[in-house]
């Protein structure tokens, strides 16, 4: 097959990376605090693996210093990873299953001026994953 009847790649998902200092608390967090399973951990003991939710997959990975200084992640509001939704439904009964089992916000369940609904995770690592949809 010649390259000008080659189809374009199609990009099937992607997985962010999400740094962490205690792989075994992470892990802990996104299973029982955020829903996910673990599809894999690797090492002995874990330093690598990867959660998934529906079709949301986060890849954990333990490292031994901190890789940002100070406070800039929330500063600058630097996301880790962003989820979405597909309703203001679904987005809405995220928010109060996570309220409900003390997830911590960094940005509570608010409608932006480009029209997403959306709110802002914190991990125990300081890390940002934004859950968004849009606001119906």
């Amino acid at each position: 097959m010649s390259e000008e009847t080659e189809k374009q790649p199609i990009l099937t998902g992607a997985e962010p990376v999400l740094y962490v200092a205690d792989f075994a608390v992470s892990l802990a967090f996104f299973t029982e605090k955020l829903g996910f399973t673990a599809d894999f951990t690797y090492g002995d003991p874990p330093f690598y693996g990867v959660v998934e939710r529906d079709s949301a997959r986060l890849c954990l990975r333990r490292v031994g210093e901190p890789l940002f200084v100070g406070d800039i992640r929330a500063r600058e509001e630097l996301l880790s990873a962003s989820i979405t939704l597909g309703s203001a439904a679904a987005i809405e009964r995220l928010f109060r299953d996570y309220r409900a089992v003390g997830v911590s916000f960094h940005l509570t369940l608010k409608t932006q001026p480009w029209g997403a609904l959306n709110f802002i995770v914190v991990d125990p690592d300081g890390n940002l994953i934004l859950f968004a949809g849009p606001s119906d």
